[in-house]
């Protein structure tokens, strides 16, 4: 049997793509390096994008029909190309970033996004870059404390990629899954779908030239802790609970979810949010309603540094279903108590920084 170009591409015609419903041929996916050698058959097919979903279908779909409408002794070499650039590497991403850390609770209900948010806004009145991602992919709550719920983030070309176009407020970059689902609905994937969809909201955003970005992790330990720390070199985690006896019991755990060897990224501090209750009008009482100073024992027993304690007052709450997170008001007590955790962890971050930079040259030198 003679094989001849035509032939080939007559039973690529038979194969329609998924995305827009045209066949390979009539959506010009057949590369021009469609080579012949007398049983054998190469070619590529162009995708969009190199994380295209249907890629594997297609190919395979392509190979059997070669095997169907032309003869299934013949040795089918399909390879992919792609119109934009591949996304970089994990330990690649994000180059432009100075520090990145994560920030976890062991269990729900101790606060964690209202300190990752007005953290973030802290660190921005002390004239940082900073941007924040919410990684809790079933229960985003960004949008709503930064007052964003309608905004739409669009993409841009960036050398060869289309890259998410983080939202602006308050000087911080941000985006969350909240902008890209319906928030009357449950958001129910399973665990890949969760983590491919942080994937692309770190590695396919354009980011930029940042000192800080924080990930605000969903509570607990699951697979998108573990997405995080295989995809990008976390420069700490910060973990938030509350001074009860039951939280941090799980506190310990969200600890030692990052010192063990298999994830081994340093705890740069614990975080005491609703350290005490205290009322506005009478900002010098205390009312320790959670226990007192449960999280700064933690911390010594585990030698962490303790980097704030965050009073607990009806303004807090207020502002965070406002929209408007109480760091931007440094002349509240909650509005203080967030610029001196900022500066804790500009603190903490420098002196790790400090400390690995004999390794990092050391590597540099080999």
């Amino acid at each position: 049997m003679t094989l001849y170009p035509k032939l080939i591409l007559d039973a690529l015609a038979t194969v329609r793509y998924p995305g827009t419903g045209k066949n390979l041929v009539e959506a010009e996916m057949v590369a021009d390096n469609l080579r012949i050698e007398s049983m054998k058959v190469s070619f590529s097919l162009i995708f969009e994008k190199p994380t295209d979903p249907f890629m594997k279908s297609v190919i395979k779909a392509a190979e059997a029909a070669i095997h169907t409408y032309v003869s299934n002794e013949v040795e089918v070499v399909i390879a992919t190309e792609s119109k934009q650039a591949a996304r970089p590497e994990p330990g690649k991403l994000l180059p432009q970033v100075k520090n990145i850390i994560g920030i976890s609770s062991g269990k729900g209900g101790v606060g964690k996004s209202t300190v990752s948010a007005n953290l973030a806004v802290a660190l921005a009145k002390l004239g940082y870059k900073v941007g924040l991602l919410d990684a809790d992919i079933f229960g985003p709550s960004m949008p709503k404390m930064f007052q964003v719920e309608d905004a739409r983030p669009y993409a841009e070309n960036v050398e060869g990629r289309d890259l998410i176009v983080p939202v602006e407020k308050y000087g911080i970059k941000l985006l969350s899954i909240g902008f890209f689902v319906d928030p009357d609905q449950a958001t129910l994937w399973r665990g890949g779908m969760a983590s491919n969809a942080l994937k692309q909201l770190i590695g396919d955003a354009n980011w930029g030239d940042l000192d800080y970005f924080l990930i605000d992790l969903p509570p607990g330990t699951s697979d998108i802790h573990l997405t995080v720390v295989q995809t990008l070199a976390l420069t700490g985690a910060i973990v938030v609970s509350t001074p009860q006896a039951v939280a941090l019991a799980d506190a310990r755990k969200g600890i030692n979810m990052f010192v063990n060897d298999k994830v081994n990224v340093p705890i740069l501090g614990l975080v005491e949010n609703m350290a005490w209750f205290t009322p506005a009008e009478l900002p010098e009482n205390k009312y320790y309603i959670f226990g007192k100073e449960g999280a700064k024992k933690l911390a010594e027993e585990m030698n962490v540094p303790l980097l704030g304690q965050i009073p607990i007052v009806q303004s807090i709450c207020e502002s965070g279903d406002k929209g408007t997170p109480v760091a931007l008001d440094e002349n509240t007590v909650t509005g203080r108590a967030f610029l001196q955790l900022a500066a804790s962890v500009v603190r903490q971050v420098d002196k790790r920084n400090v400390e690995m930079a004999p390794t990092e040259v050391v590597k540099m030198q080999k």
